[in-house]
């Protein structure tokens, strides 16, 4: 549980927060310049300036009026900024250990097996791809044993397939490390599926804040200016006897996805999907290659950009569709219809 009501002076407007977190994970979301880093830097006790009340836990780290202010250190915060920022002359294992609290456990062993490290603690910084160097700076942040992790854009410096590495690390971090976290990105398919609870920022004032699935709607991708939509779908991997694998994401509804040999029967898994991957029909879909065909209930229908439409389709999960607004207009498509879906095998993409 977290508490803020927090202030701070910046240089083009104030930033001005006030929220209430319940669940373990948190994603932070706003156009560049919004005040994300900032409100981390508030967080964490490295802004002077910042006022109001802050409480993690049972601790109340921040009261101005009663003249609480806990010095950085005391707030045992786990920051990993969007550079991963390791000591180069110290090598991977070195800068795990680093920060490590004196007369407190040792997390380094939990933190290494969990990021599994153990390869690479002989390593320099130096030697190490984007992926590893985040991996050690997570590493190093779970090593003190914070009572919360300040995740400022981890996975902004990295190319796709870096990406699609690190972030089933990160789904481990906050499924079995037990650390709150508040995870700041541009991205919406991280938002969603690292995050419990989301936190839009404009311009340093809260814009929406709330359940994930509530406040990172379309309206939230216009909002931020981003192009794409990714659904996240989780679920356990089945291998049917006919062969193949399909993802269950919920009673009755399957998804078949790419062949693996990884790929175990009974693994929790997620997979992205894009919206623009998404055809849509006012009429059952037969005789096509797409192996993926749902059939669902248009529950919203929303703008995203010049003349382009998203929709979210009630398939037993929400699923968003990307289309035309011509499109829309000439399939006569509106809230409460039956539309048909089709995905491709191929467009499903594996996150963890």
């Amino acid at each position: 549980m977290m508490e803020l009501s927090l202030t701070l002076p910046l240089a083009r407007f104030p930033l001005q927060v006030e929220a209430r977190f319940t669940s373990a994970s948190v994603a932070v979301m706003g156009r560049s310049g919004s005040g994300k880093t900032s409100l981390l830097e508030a967080l964490a006790g490295l802004r002077r300036g910042a006022r109001g009340r802050l409480v993690v836990g049972e601790r109340v780290l921040l009261d101005s009026e009663a003249g609480i202010n806990a010095s950085p250190e005391a707030r045992h915060m786990g920051y990993v900024p969007q550079d991963s920022l390791l000591f180069p002359h110290l090598s991977a294992r070195e800068n795990v250990r680093f920060g490590v609290r004196k007369g407190r456990p040792s997390r380094v062993d939990e933190a290494v097996a969990l990021l599994e490290l153990e390869p690479l603690l002989h390593r320099y910084p130096a030697t190490l791809s984007g992926g590893e160097r985040q991996r050690v700076a997570l590493a190093r942040a779970l090593a003190t044993a914070p009572a919360l992790l300040l995740l400022d854009e981890p996975l902004a410096a990295l190319d796709v397939a870096l990406k699609e590495r690190v972030l089933p690390y990160l789904l481990r971090v906050r499924d079995e490390a037990h650390v709150p976290m508040l995870y700041v990105t541009h991205q919406l398919g991280e938002a969603r599926v690292l995050a419990q609870e989301a936190l839009l920022l404009e311009e340093g004032r809260v814009r929406a804040v709330g359940p994930a699935d509530t406040v990172l709607g379309a309206a939230a991708r216009g909002m931020l200016g981003l192009e794409g939509e990714e659904n996240i779908l989780e679920g356990v991997l089945e291998r049917p006897s006919e062969g193949g694998v399909r993802l269950r994401v919920a009673e009755g509804l399957s998804l078949w996805v790419p062949e693996g040999p990884e790929l175990v029967a009974g693994a929790r898994v997620a997979y992205a999907v894009l919206a623009e991957d998404v055809l849509l029909s006012v009429a059952p879909l037969t005789g096509i290659s797409a192996r993926n065909v749902l059939r669902g209930t248009v529950r919203r229908v929303e703008e995203a950009g010049v003349g382009d439409r998203v929709l979210t389709v009630d398939v037993g999960v929400p699923l968003a569709v990307r289309v035309t607004g011509a499109a829309v207009r000439e399939l006569g498509v509106a809230l409460g219809h039956t539309v048909f879906l089709a995905v491709k095998t191929s467009a499903c993409r594996r996150l963890r």
